[in-house]
């Protein structure tokens, strides 16, 4: 079980809900240790001061900012201490609001779960919870980790309530720098990548079964084995491509789609068919009108083939009686 990083409580209003913040993730890396190549031994790094050169313990190491390379500003425990921090030991909410309307570029600060922390805090804990819930809406919060304050997402996972944490808004890039110069793209294409969103669409991540799996982790640690069992690791399934650039954009979404397809076992192979979106009204309204034509040239037709057929067949009568 992950340790607790944080005790305090939320604040909701006059309600207070005691709390624990445990991280919501794990990683799974596989992490390396840097060695001497000539006989293993493993590398070490030490904190000395660039002016006399002395070795530093951990207590002889503070904080200080700097202005310039050779103007530093020494700052204390005591400094930072005496800064006012409300939400030292609270989540404060400070709004609710649609979930839909935060950019996930604001994400990406941090993700919590929050454990209710002893037995007098489970019922705020759930009335939070329910509550959020039943409006589908999310708690803007503010708390303090790690010597500064937060800004995250308070919503409910489960039965549990986690913290996104989110970027202030200072701290995110203007995109308008990265914009492409404007270029044309005609409704076709445009219709053509719709109709590879359709194919390639699933309602839920799990929907993607083995799409998922860390390919690169799992061929990692086959490595990192077979080193150990002194043999050949064994074949990596699939090959390495490389993207080349598109010539024909309608040619490769038309591919593209039928590689979907064809991934998800569909039958009809051959090259797929990039079909047009339907126009909405204006298409309706023309296949209304056509539609009342074709009846009733339709009708005449079958009338005049009915008279042709009567006269052929008096013609013939007269004939047989004469």
């Amino acid at each position: 079980m992950p340790r607790p990083m944080w005790n305090g409580a939320i604040s909701f209003g006059l309600v207070t809900v005691p709390v624990t913040l445990e991280p919501a993730t794990e990683s799974h890396d596989v992490h390396f240790r840097q060695v001497h190549l000539e006989d293993g031994g493993r590398i070490r790094y030490q904190k000395r001061c660039d002016i006399d050169g002395e070795i530093l313990t951990e207590d002889q190491i503070g904080k200080a900012y700097e202005v310039t390379k050779d103007h530093l500003i020494p700052i204390t425990d005591e400094d930072l201490a005496g800064m006012p921090l409300p939400t030292a030991r609270a989540v404060e909410v400070v709004a609710f609001i649609d979930a839909g309307t935060v950019d996930p570029v604001s994400y990406g600060a941090g993700d919590y779960y929050a454990r209710p922390k002893g037995d007098v805090s489970v019922k705020p804990y759930t009335l939070l919870r329910q509550a959020l819930t039943r409006t589908a809406k999310v708690a803007v919060v503010k708390y303090a980790l790690r010597g500064r304050e937060r800004l995250g997402l308070l919503r409910p996972v489960g039965e549990a309530l986690s913290i996104q944490g989110l970027h202030w808004g200072d701290e995110i890039r203007s995109p308008a720098e990265l914009a492409p110069p404007e270029t044309d793209v005609s409704e076709k294409e445009i219709e053509g990548a719709l109709a590879l969103m359709e194919t390639m669409s699933v309602e839920h991540l799990d929907d993607l079964g083995s799409t998922l799996t860390d390919h690169y982790t799992e061929a990692l640690i086959e490595v990192i084995a077979a080193k150990a069992e002194h043999r050949a690791p064994a074949p990596v399934a699939g090959e390495e491509t490389e993207a080349a650039p598109v010539v024909d954009l309608m040619a490769a979404l038309k591919a593209s789609v039928a590689k979907a397809k064809e991934s998800r076992g569909e039958t009809g192979g051959g090259s797929a068919t990039v079909h047009e979106i339907p126009k909405k009204s204006a298409a309706k309204k023309t296949t209304t009108k056509k539609t009342p034509a074709k009846k009733a040239a339709t009708k005449k037709t079958t009338e005049a083939a009915k008279k042709t057929a009567a006269k052929k067949t008096t013609s013939s009568r007269r004939r047989k009686s004469a």
